[in-house]
């Protein structure tokens, strides 16, 4: 019993980091003050930037290639006395590095884990999915389908 809740804990953490990462600077901000008298952060690890490489595979399924390097920000804050809070997001942005990983620490709290998670996480997962849709239908306009015709004698 207690792996099951762990492994969804795992996954429900999965989720969220997710999430923030993908967060703009300015809607972490947005939802700053809402939280701002619970913050007495201790930087672990301050915001720091490094690089690192990204792989494809052909296909999505061939052998992996480097594709090329991205910008990245990590960042470790604990949140009084509570949980480790982390967050990696591309870019060079260290202040929604910063926030993300505060966010992270509050989350893993009780005592705030469903407050944020009805009115951070929810609202921005939702915005995230309706870009992703909007792209998607952009993007499926100019599809192109490719017929082969296979030549020979019956």
């Amino acid at each position: 019993m207690t792996s099951d809740k762990s492994s969804d804990l795992h996954a429900a953490r999965k989720t969220w980091l997710a999430v923030l990462a993908r967060a703009s600077l300015a809607q972490l901000k947005d939802y700053l003050p809402h939280v701002q008298p619970l913050l007495v952060r201790h930087p672990v690890r301050p915001p720091e930037v490094g690089m690192l490489m990204l792989r494809g595979r052909i296909g999505g399924t061939g052998n992996p290639f480097n594709l090329g390097e991205a910008s990245v920000v990590r960042c470790a804050v604990r949140v009084g006395d509570g949980p480790l809070g982390v967050a990696y997001a591309l870019g060079r942005d260290k202040r929604r590095a910063e926030l993300a990983a505060t966010f992270d620490a509050l989350l893993q709290d009780p005592q705030h884990h469903d407050t944020l998670q009805r009115t951070l996480i929810a609202p921005l997962a939702l915005a995230q999915a309706q870009a992703r849709a909007l792209k998607q239908q952009a993007v499926a306009g100019s599809k192109v389908e490719f017929f082969t015709f296979v030549r020979g004698e019956a």
